[in-house]
């Protein structure tokens, strides 16, 4: 079974922790700490969110500045087109902000926000095609 860990830098680990709080997701104690927060999107995804300090023990060069510039889009699968709007108005109340409009195609439901430090998250409904 493959895992997957999203590495993301972080400007305050206690600001990030209480954003994805809001959002409803959660964190493994075992592997985070002062510096490092383990978020857990499923059973094999998570995301490191690590403090910028910590983030540049694993790369080369510089970090990019999420907020002048897009360095990745995370998308995630929602299951209803409500979900993705209360995550949305959590997002942007929690300190987040907005991104692109959502966006309906019928078959498919889509809508995005940027964290505090600005990294986007996107966020998918799709109905079956039949």
């Amino acid at each position: 079974m493959r895992m997957i860990f999203v590495n993301l830098p972080v400007k305050n680990i206690e600001a990030s922790r209480s954003f994805f709080t809001a959002l409803g997701f959660s964190f493994n104690p075992e592997y985070s700490d002062d510096r490092t927060l383990c978020m857990i999107v499923e059973e094999n995804i998570f995301v490191m969110l690590l403090q910028e300090e910590r983030f540049r023990d694993f790369i080369n060069g510089d970090i990019a500045d999420a907020k002048s510039s897009t360095e990745v889009l995370t998308c995630l699968s929602a299951g209803s087109r409500e979900e993705i709007d209360r995550m949305i108005a959590t997002a942007l109340a929690s300190g987040g902000g907005s991104w692109k409009p959502v966006q309906d195609h019928g078959f498919m439901y889509a809508g995005s926000f940027q964290d505090p430090d600005g990294h986007v998250w996107e966020l998918v409904h799709m109905t079956e095609q039949g």
